[in-house]
């Protein structure tokens, strides 16, 4: 229970911060929308031989992971003013109370994100969800937390390297290759009307393996990453 109250407090502490100067949610949201808007140009929804439920998966999670990047990067560097990162290294807590917090408030950051780009996303796109919003949901929740465990603690990796905007989703990408193959092909699925049955759920489980390891080995080895 200390561990979590712990944890908690500090992710309280970066959505209270986030929510004054809104950097990492304004640059995401209007991201996503940018890319959203530009694609409705280029493919153009309202054509009828398009058939939008073919490339809308993964138009979808592109975007969120591009845009999660931009949010991501601020999660341990907004802590090196005034030494705040070694500080927070160096309190009692234990380093895996640190990184789960900061994940908690990414995740809560992106889902925010996340949740307004496919408002916007279903009406440039006449994407229908309310059918199979249920399982969209689900899957929108498992994925937007592989983004968030394996940023979050890459964020941490990278966060006194010079290029830190660069290297974050480079080193990023690769590791989340299965779970975003599993959200494209699921959500496509789901945007065309297809539950998620004995087809297609190899995926879902996918999702929640992926979250169960990575959260596992990144709550473990952050103790290497912050303090070497």
């Amino acid at each position: 229970m200390t561990f979590l109250r712990q944890s908690l407090a500090i992710a309280a502490k970066d959505l209270r911060s986030e929510i004054r100067t809104k950097e990492a949610l304004n640059a995401s949201l209007a991201f996503a929308v940018v890319i959203f808007l530009l694609f409705s140009f280029a493919f153009d929804p309202a054509n009828l031989n398009i058939d939008v439920n073919d490339y809308a998966g993964g138009l979808l999670w592109l975007a969120f992971a591009f845009a999660g990047a931009l949010a991501l990067n601020r999660s341990f560097a907004r802590e090196l003013q005034n030494d705040c990162l070694d500080a927070l290294v160096a309190s009692p807590a234990a380093p895996g109370v640190l990184f789960l917090g900061k994940a908690l408030a990414n995740f809560a950051l992106l889902l925010a994100v996340e949740i307004v780009s496919l408002a916007v996303f279903s009406v440039l796109y006449d994407v229908r969800l309310r059918a199979q919003l249920g399982w969209i949901v689900l899957v929108m929740f498992l994925t937007t937390w592989a983004i968030t465990v394996i940023g979050t603690a890459f964020s941490a990796l990278t966060v006194n390297l010079r290029m830190r905007e660069l290297m974050l989703p480079i080193l990023t990408y690769p590791f989340l290759i299965p779970a975003l193959l599993a959200a494209i092909l699921l959500t496509a699925d789901l945007f065309a009307g297809k539950p998620i049955s004995a087809g297609n759920a190899i995926w879902l489980r996918v999702l929640v393996a992926f979250d169960v390891i990575f959260s596992l080995l990144s709550v473990v080895f952050i103790d290497i990453v912050l303090v070497g």
